[in-house]
């Protein structure tokens, strides 16, 4: 079957390394029951091996090209393409096989963040979410507190789910060749969130305010927010950077709110 080009608009990098198909595969360990949904399957290198293993596979795809093609191909299982943008798909209107969803995905490196909160806003419906992204993100997913990397992005993950960094992937292993390493990581919601719905919007507000001033104090970067004396009432010193506090110390003050 041929294929067009790569569009440069969806960020595509075709993933063709059949080791690191096989790895995928093997962490992810698919049971024949098990309803998967792909994000961005492209071409169709994973949805192909997954279908030796599974019994339907719900794969989304922007390109409507790549989506035909999909659907005039023939497959070890049932295949079902959903035409349309990932950062706006109803999860939950999916006609369920399962009692959860399995999320697999060589997610585009440009809209990634918004779319692992895309997700994790219905985090209830999955049992786990297996990703591709670029390497040095999923490094700031699994940071640990006073590093470098970790931010906004680990804070706000850590509310809704646990981490794992699984493996790494050479750029040589796409078509094209993307200008970044990549990496695979295993994500798994909280069977109780970190997190209530009810004080979400009020943790969201305080990690990104105090990370969007990261280099300052607590006692400066909350400000108009939070006062020093508030800070220092749950134990947290108002002199503190954002970057060394957990995600438990952003809960509590976040009940301050």
């Amino acid at each position: 079957m041929s294929f067009n080009a790569p569009k440069k608009r969806f960020g595509q990098n075709f993933l063709h390394d059949g080791n690191i198909i096989n790895k995928i595969v093997a962490v992810i360990r698919p049971e024949p029951h098990d309803h998967i949904v792909e994000i961005g399957p492209g071409r169709g290198a994973i949805t192909n091996a997954l279908s030796q293993q599974v019994k339907l596979v719900d794969v989304v795809e922007i390109d409507l090209d790549l989506a035909a093609a999909l659907e005039e191909r023939s497959w070890n299982c049932d295949v079902r393409v959903h035409r349309g943008d990932a950062l706006k798909f109803d999860f939950s209107a999916l006609p369920l096989t399962n009692e959860k969803l399995r999320l697999v995905g060589n997610l585009p490196y440009n809209i990634s963040t918004p779319l692992l909160f895309h997700f994790l806003n219905t985090a209830q419906l999955f049992q786990d979410l297996h990703v591709m992204l670029q390497k040095e993100v999923i490094e700031r997913m699994v940071a640990p507190p006073g590093s470098k990397q970790y931010g906004r992005l680990t804070v706000m993950l850590a509310a809704r789910c646990e981490v794992e960094q699984l493996f790494n992937i050479r750029p040589n292993s796409f078509t094209p060749a993307p200008k970044v390493d990549s990496s695979f990581a295993r994500l798994i919601p909280l069977a109780e969130p970190l997190v209530s719905d009810e004080l979400y919007p009020a943790y969201k507000q305080v990690v990104t305010q105090a990370f969007g001033m990261r280099r300052k104090t607590l006692s400066n970067s909350l400000k108009g927010t939070l006062d020093a004396e508030t800070i220092e009432s749950v134990g947290i010193d108002p002199g503190l950077r954002a970057e060394v506090l957990s995600p438990e110390e952003f809960l509590l003050l976040a009940e301050q709110l």
